[in-house]
């Protein structure tokens, strides 16, 4: 089952935004970068973040790292019901003029999977550790730009996973403080 379209003028900005913003992206120095972006945005750089923050910061950082990975399973499989049930194509595959500078990880759009589980990662770590925030919400907001960038995103995918990601960090930090 698909989810409603959107207005038809909505759609116009959306796709106007992600071509131009693709066109941006096939400058090369631009494209390398965001791909860079967009590839530690798979995982390696926040795997690694939650990795030092268990090794270097104790019990706590090992109490946030948990609470990281718990947030992003949370995400991960949020965004997987999401993409299943919604089946948005990709821009590059519905956009004329939109062309994919990486290969994506799936079939579907929206939501972005990567904004989601950057900005979800973010919301929890800088609630504990305030002094990684202008960092981190740079690097989230970055990874959005990125997939809109590359050809594989919409903006509007990106907004709906930051508020999503927003949620659900914010969520996990909720249940923190109530079971804790």
């Amino acid at each position: 089952m698909n989810a409603a379209p959107p207005s038809p003028r909505r759609a116009n900005l959306d796709r106007r935004m992600c071509v131009a913003a693709n066109r941006w992206g096939a400058r090369r120095a631009i494209g390398i970068f965001f791909g860079l972006v967009s590839r530690l945005g798979d995982g390696v750089f926040w795997y690694a973040l939650m990795t030092v923050m268990a090794l270097v910061g104790g019990l706590h950082g090992l109490a946030v790292a948990v609470q990281m990975a718990l947030t992003g399973l949370t995400a991960l499989l949020m965004y997987r019901v999401l993409k299943r049930w919604t089946k948005r194509p990709r821009p590059f595959r519905a956009c004329p003029g939109v062309i994919a500078h990486v290969p994506p990880l799936d079939e579907f759009s929206f939501p972005s999977g990567h904004t989601l589980q950057a900005v979800a990662f973010t919301v929890v770590a800088v609630a504990h550790y305030p002094v990684l925030a202008p960092f981190l919400i740079g690097f989230a907001a970055l990874i959005g730009a990125s997939r809109v960038i590359l050809g594989l995103h919409y903006p509007s995918d990106v907004l709906a996973a930051t508020a999503i990601g927003g949620a659900l960090g914010t969520l996990s930090l909720w249940i923190e403080r109530l079971v804790f």
